[in-house]
C-alpha cells in the first residue's frame, strides 16, 4: 500500500510542479518612455535610476554620447537613448537616467520618463516583427501588450554593443 500511495504522491507532485512551470511568471521588465512609444528592459540589468544631471561632454564624441558622470566614483558613460530613437532630445523634470549593468560593464541611458516594473508571463511577448533590411530589430526581444498598451522589449545587452553604439564589447 506504501508503495502505491508513494507512486501516487509522485504523480501528484510531478502534475503539480508541471502545472507550477507552467503558470511560472515570466520575467519583470522596467518600463519607460522614449517619445510617444514606451520600452522595457529587463530589471535585472537595472542597477538604479537617477533623475537627470547633466553629464561632462566628451570632445568630437557621436551625438548620442551625452558625455560622463562619476557615479561613486566609477565614470559612467551616458547614452542618450531619445537620440538613438530619434526622439526629442529635450530635457524635463521627469528625465531620468537608468544605470544599467551590461556585461560587467555601468551604463547610463538617458529616457524620457521611467514608468513602472511589469512582469510579464512569457505568453505575453510576441516575437519582433521582421521588416527586412529596413528597420534593425536585433536589439527587441518582443513585444508585450500590457492592458491597452503596447511595449517594446529591447535586448539591452545588444544595443548597447551594437556596432552603431559600441559603448560595450561585443565578446566581452
Amino acid at each position: 500500500m506504501d508503495m502505491i500511495h508513494d507512486a501516487t504522491q509522485v504523480a501528484r507532485h510531478e502534475a503539480a510542479r508541471q502545472q507550477g512551470a507552467a503558470s511560472a511568471p515570466g520575467r519583470e521588465y522596467l518600463s519607460f518612455r522614449l517619445g510617444a512609444e514606451e520600452y522595457g528592459i529587463d530589471i535585472l540589468k537595472v542597477q538604479e535610476i537617477r533623475s537627470y544631471e547633466a553629464p561632462t561632454r566628451i570632445a568630437n564624441a557621436p551625438a548620442f554620447l551625452k558625455g560622463v558622470i562619476n557615479l561613486r566614483g566609477v565614470i559612467v558613460p551616458v547614452i542618450d537613448l531619445r537620440v538613438k530613437f530619434g526622439c526629442n532630445d529635450e530635457i524635463t523634470p521627469i528625465t531620468a537616467v537608468v544605470v544599467l549593468s551590461v556585461r560587467g560593464r555601468i551604463v547610463g541611458a538617458v529616457v524620457d520618463s521611467v514608468s513602472d516594473v511589469l512582469e510579464l508571463p512569457h505568453e505575453a511577448i510576441k516575437p519582433a516583427p521582421q521588416m527586412g533590411t529596413l528597420v534593425d530589430t536585433s536589439f527587441l526581444l518582443g513585444i508585450a501588450n500590457v492592458s491597452e498598451r503596447m511595449l517594446i522589449l529591447l535586448d539591452i545587452e545588444s544595443l548597447m554593443s551594437s556596432e552603431e553604439l559600441g559603448v560595450i564589447d561585443a565578446a566581452a
